[in-house]
């Protein structure tokens, strides 16, 4: 497969994903200076295959100077221009999204439906931008064509785990097991944080190692790479090599396997670590920047799950303390209302 049709594949792939009316990569010429279309994919044939753009210039140009992602659901073109386009059809084009690619450029999506992507879409647009930025390098060619449809099927998986299954321990062994089966890890596991800044607890397992009556394991928070993950905020990946010391995941533990190669990441709910995802392996593994992208997205999956959760669980602990005005909104009287004491001011 050559480059510019792998690039077409990719970007066939994008617009299937966000269903989008075309999807369009940009490149920077040797200069580095003017950025040429690369690639595209469109429902329609109204793209204009010379299209180039300068830093700053248009939506694009917009992406490409300040190297941020950029999202307009409602576009208008008295305001700014795609440049891509032939004339008149950029006048049909309702919604836009791109963002950067990491070697360069940008990778862009539009749609004739007003509002079409999220701010969630954001980032599994910029997976594809790193898949790119990959493919760019001249590695793995081949690889990187099987590993995109691949990925991404399983992250529609795990979506539908979030809808599928309400209650946490079904969704968390479903969810654990679909893992294993996605990035052929052979074990994964779930931990939490049991006493903030004290221990953290072992919750689920893709295959009973320590759970074996299904209670879970609290550990200090000094234990294993997993405990470093808490402590840290930052993910661990180890790849392993031949001869090199196992990778251990909760610290000192009997009955566990000489794990090699390892991917620990954190869990961020409300801004702070409250969980770490590691898959673990019993022999190194390479992990390419395709299987860390998919790890982290799909680790995004699980932490929105806990978000929700919490939010339930808040809820119901409010709900009984609320006033509910059954009879219409009620009008405020500063003159009847009663005067606060000193304490509160």
């Amino acid at each position: 497969m050559t480059a510019n049709t792998l690039e077409k594949h990719i970007l066939s792939i994008v617009c299937s994903v966000f269903d989008a009316y075309s999807s369009v990569l940009f490149l920077p010429d040797e200069e580095g200076e003017t950025h040429h279309l690369a690639a595209f994919f469109s429902l329609g044939d109204k793209i204009s295959s010379t299209a180039a753009v300068l830093p700053g210039k248009g939506l694009v140009g917009w992406i490409i100077r300040n190297r941020q992602p950029l999202l307009v659901p409602n576009f208008d073109q008295c305001q700014s221009n795609l440049g891509y386009y032939t004339v008149n059809e950029e006048a049909s084009i309702k919604a836009f999204m791109g963002c950067p690619v990491p070697t360069g450029g940008a990778l862009c999506v539009d749609s004739k439906r007003q509002y079409s992507f999220s701010d969630k879409d954001h980032k599994i647009l910029q997976l594809f931008a790193e898949l790119v930025s990959r493919q760019q390098s001249n590695r793995g060619r081949q690889e990187l064509a099987g590993d995109i449809p691949r990925y991404f099927a399983e992250l529609g998986v795990i979506q539908d785990l979030r809808f599928r299954y309400k209650r946490w321990p079904q969704f968390l062994q479903n969810y654990l097991r679909t893992m294993t089966e996605a990035t052929g890890f052979d074990y994964c596991a779930f931990a939490s944080v049991d006493t903030p800044g004290e221990t953290y607890c072992v919750e689920c397992e893709s295959t009973r190692l320590l759970l074996a009556e299904g209670e879970p394991l609290v550990l200090p928070m000094g234990s294993g790479i997993a405990g470093w993950v808490f402590r840290n905020d930052q993910p661990v990946v180890a790849e392993g090599v031949e001869g090199a010391p196992a990778s251990v995941l909760f610290g000192k533990l009997p009955d566990m396997p000489d794990f090699q190669a390892a991917v620990c990441m954190p869990v961020m709910v409300n801004k702070s670590t409250r969980g770490v995802l590691c898959l673990a392996h019993t022999s190194p593994r390479q992990i390419d920047e395709t299987m860390r992208s998919f790890v982290r997205q799909a680790v995004d999956h699980l932490a929105l799950f806990l978000e929700n959760l919490y939010l339930k669980t808040r809820l119901r602990s409010l709900l009984p303390k609320a006033r509910v005005h059954s009879h219409g909104p009620q009008v405020y009287d500063p003159d009847s209302a009663p005067v606060p004491s000193g304490k509160e001011f």
